[in-house]
């Protein structure tokens, strides 16, 4: 099913989204760490749900319309990279290797510094080629400034004058070697700290060719900083207008493809339905199971229990809500660190309860002994990755390392029968299933549902018992995950507020 929204219904949902939002998801996260583990499972649609929302009748687009929306399209995604990914950078192209086009490139450039070569061979030398080249490298220089620049500004205009140079070379006072300091001089002013080891390699050229190849290759790397610095430097003002161009942009795509909400309606009806049976389960929820009665959730809550779902998403067999799209990648990483954070999590909770309080209560030994566990999971993330195994490694590992620490602060090491179950319990958690693993799961998952449900307040929740020792990179997920999500709701809010103010209706 979809939807063809209009302006006014998405004015409206904005409205009725004030009276919703100062609720909190506290109410759909009552019960136990078991209870919220289980209603979060890995992207498991609903029975009713499991295939793909009925669109709208298919409508014959032409090329021109294809062509358009896929430039805002892109568009939109560079905008939402800037402002989303603080580590954004323009990179400088790199062909690949004995590719076509790289050999035609190099081809290209040979023939032109070869044909400048023999030019300023002739006797008297012919400087056409070479008067282009300082023309092209004037341009560039004066892009660099800002306006405030206005000495350069004259100083580049007065001394690379082009009429003034194609006199000198007719009248054979062109010194081409001077024009080629000087220029070498102001991109020492305007290039940036990363740069001056580059530019000052250019003074060693002496052959002018390579001089003006390796000026031009700077020259590259110089309007790539300026493009990355002035990406840095907008960012901040960039975010309203980014949020208004993306909703834009995606409403000029829901005007022309209207079943462009179709998977995000899929999304939130699961949500709300996951929510409403696990209220209803509930002692004193209201109403029998299937009953149709109970507590409805509201929008907020059912929007913060979507986004938590999105990190138990079945990325191969599910496709992606629409509106999230843009932050896939983003969202599956998240969901493998927390994955790893959970395994380490649950090693780190079986290995403490078994050795001596004396040994886990010290940070230098918990701190390093998660770390080497770390280590060990690094590559978890990979097909090729074999948690048993690597958790037969760890368990092997562990007991070293445990065994040293006791012998050091005067405790027995354990025996053999206790290296084995704690070998076994580690072991054990490979399994999804596992008891100790599911707890860690529930526990990171009642977190961040807390961070999602406290609105914009800076400060973190207290992290639940026995996630003290992976609580640093908790944390440090559980930030990625709220600023990808509010960002979210700032641009598509009203789309999902009119949506669910169908599905709670009918619910």
């Amino acid at each position: 099913m979809s939807d063809n929204f209009d302006k006014s219904n998405i004015n409206e949902a904005e409205k009725s989204k004030s009276n919703d939002s100062e609720q909190s998801l506290e109410d759909a996260a009552e019960g136990s760490d078991e209870a919220l583990q289980k209603k979060i499972k890995s992207g498991s649609p609903s029975t009713q749900r499991v295939q793909r929302p009925h669109s709208s009748p298919p409508r014959f687009v032409t090329v021109d319309e294809l062509l358009e929306t896929a430039k805002g399209v892109t568009n939109m995604v560079l905008a939402h990279e800037i402002v989303v990914n603080g580590d954004f950078r323009i990179k400088p192209v790199e062909l690949p290797e004995n590719s076509l086009e790289k050999r035609v490139k190099e081809i290209v450039h040979k023939a032109f510094w070869d044909c400048l070569s023999v030019q300023l061979s002739e006797d008297p030398p012919t400087y056409d080629h070479a008067i282009k080249l300082v023309g092209e490298i004037k341009e560039t220089l004066l892009s660099f400034l800002l306006p405030g620049h206005t000495r350069l500004r004259n100083q580049i205009t007065e001394v690379l004058d082009l009429d003034l140079i194609k006199q000198e070379a007719e009248n054979g006072a062109l010194d081409i070697s001077k024009l080629a300091e000087f220029i070498i001089g102001i991109m020492g002013t305007l290039c940036a700290p990363a740069r001056d080891e580059e530019v000052r390699k250019l003074k060693d050229i002496k052959e002018i060719v390579s001089l003006f190849r390796a000026i031009f290759s700077v020259l590259d790397l110089m309007k790539v900083d300026m493009a990355n610095f002035a990406v840095s430097s907008i960012r901040p003002h960039l975010m309203q207008q980014s949020v208004d161009y993306e909703r834009k942009k995606f409403q000029e795509l829901l005007e022309k493809q209207p079943n462009s909400l179709d998977f995000v309606t899929q999304w939130l009806e699961e949500a709300a339905d996951d929510l409403m049976k696990y209220k209803k389960a509930l002692p004193g929820g209201g109403g029998a199971a299937g009953s149709g009665d109970g507590p409805v959730p509201n929008p907020v809550a059912v929007q913060n229990y979507a986004y938590l779902k999105l990190l138990k998403w079945d990325h191969l067999q599910r496709p992606f809500p629409e509106t999230v799209l843009m932050d896939q990648s983003r969202f599956q990483e998240l969901q493998l660190q927390l994955e790893q954070l959970t395994v380490l999590g649950a090693v780190l909770l079986v290995t403490f309860s078994m050795a001596a309080s004396g040994i886990s209560s010290q940070a230098n030994f918990a701190e390093k002994l998660k770390m080497i566990v770390k280590i060990l999971l690094t590559d978890m993330h990979l097909p090729s990755f074999h948690l048993k195994d690597a958790l037969t490694m760890v368990g092997e590992k562990v007991c070293l390392e445990v065994n040293s620490c006791l012998s050091l602060c005067g405790f027995t090491p354990f025996t053999t029968d206790k290296e084995t179950v704690l070998k076994g319990q580690i072991q054990a958690v490979a399994s999804p299933d596992d008891p100790i693993r599911r707890i860690m799961d529930a526990r990171i998952l009642t977190f961040l549902e807390t961070y999602l449900a406290s609105g914009h307040q800076k400060s973190l929740p207290a992290v639940p018992g026995g996630l003290g020792p992976v609580q640093k990179e908790l944390e440090e997920v559980a930030v990625k995950f709220v600023r990808l999500v509010n960002y979210n709701k700032m641009v598509f809010s009203p789309y999902y507020d009119a949506i669910l103010s169908k599905i709670l209706v009918r619910a």
